[in-house]
């Protein structure tokens, strides 16, 4: 989540004001430092591989200044510009605490009436669209194959919890970038993401089990309506990762889930379900058994028990946050952010799927 005083903790429990600054950039140089805006909001999925989108309606004309991109450089030009995305939360006595909710790549601008209609994505988006022209052989670790796939469209940060270690010699990634940033990630283990600086952050693949929030539709609690839904489709209780050794042997690790509705010889299947990884990466059967583990942790987060909150907006939540969920239906939740959708500008709600750790 991203982190918010005392002060404006406290104003989201209850009505307030919230601002929203625009600005656009194309590299370096700032093509304006007010983009006006008279709707939009945002929406990100995790399991996109581009998770966030924003959409914004712009005035076609704004105090004699035209907003139509006829230009290349123009602010709403889809031509590498980037929109910086600011909230601000108004506090007692009518001040404004502004933090950064992230940076987003233009996709496509579009005059309709008196208005011009905005699409961005997020940063991952370079990565996604740059193919690669010939295949990638790397020859560093894992580290430099990161940065060597990701940058310069991205800085990439490591955690130092992270043990770096050489890749395989002879690996060859073909066209697939993200695929080959994905993968990696896999092998690692890790998880990355892009944080609202724009650097891309690369942290152990591990879900946190500590709350940020709590959510409630409970007396002075924020959720309007929470509804649920179940399914078995992509469920697992056995992940089977398989890699290949030094001297050519194949390397596996397997990973069972021992508790949870989908667990090993439980009700949900006496026999195993099992998913197959596999990956060129994989050069042990240690490195087997912890790619196997995190795979199976998120198959099982992706097929939990699923709820969508509709609530009061809350501008610092981020999917992948950790929160926790009262309702007359769940007392007591521990849940997963997985989407979200965030007005910038309107008094409707925030939706949120949100799915069980438990």
């Amino acid at each position: 989540m991203i982190e918010l005083s005392e002060a404006a903790q406290d104003v989201l429990t209850r009505s307030y004001r919230m601002h929203l600054a625009v600005e656009s950039w194309l590299g370096d140089e700032l093509l304006s430092d007010a983009v006006p805006v008279d709707s939009g909001g945002e929406e990100t999925d995790r399991t996109s591989n581009v998770p966030e989108r924003v959409t914004l309606t712009v005035p076609r004309r704004y105090r004699g200044e035209s907003w139509t991109p006829i230009a290349a450089d123009h602010p709403l030009a889809a031509n590498g510009q980037r929109l910086r995305v600011q909230l601000g939360i108004e506090l007692a006595g009518g001040t404004v605490e502004w933090f950064q909710r992230g940076w987003f790549l233009i996709e496509e601008s579009a005059v309709d009436g008196d208005s011009v209609s905005v699409e961005a994505v997020g940063l991952l988006a370079l990565i996604d669209e740059a193919r690669l022209v010939t295949p990638y052989q790397p020859s560093g670790t894992f580290v430099s194959t990161l940065r060597g796939l990701v940058e310069p469209a991205l800085t990439v940060v490591v955690d130092p919890a992270l043990t770096d270690r050489s890749v395989p010699s002879g690996l060859n990634f073909d066209d697939d970038r993200l695929g080959a940033v994905m993968e990696l990630l896999d092998a690692w283990p890790a998880d990355a993401m892009v944080t609202p600086d724009g650097y891309l952050s690369v942290v152990p693949a591990v879900q946190s089990q500590d709350s940020v929030l709590l959510i409630t539709d409970l007396a002075g609690g924020t959720i309007i309506e929470a509804t649920g839904g179940s399914s078995r489709d992509g469920a697992a209780s056995v992940v089977v990762a398989r890699g290949t050794a030094s001297d050519g042997g194949q390397v596996q690790g397997v990973a069972y889930a021992q508790s949870g509705p989908t667990r090993i010889s439980g009700p949900f299947n006496p026999l195993p379900v099992p998913f197959y990884y596999e990956s060129p990466l994989l050069t042990t059967a240690g490195q087997c058994s912890s790619a196997a583990a995190t795979i199976l942790a998120r198959r099982m987060r992706e097929t939990a028990v699923e709820l969508n909150v509709e609530m009061v907006p809350h501008p610092g939540l981020q999917a992948g946050d950790t929160v926790r969920v009262s309702t007359v239906d769940h007392p007591d939740l521990l849940c997963s952010v997985e989407a979200l959708s965030l007005p910038y500008t309107a008094d409707g709600p925030q939706q949120l799927t949100v799915r069980s750790l438990t």
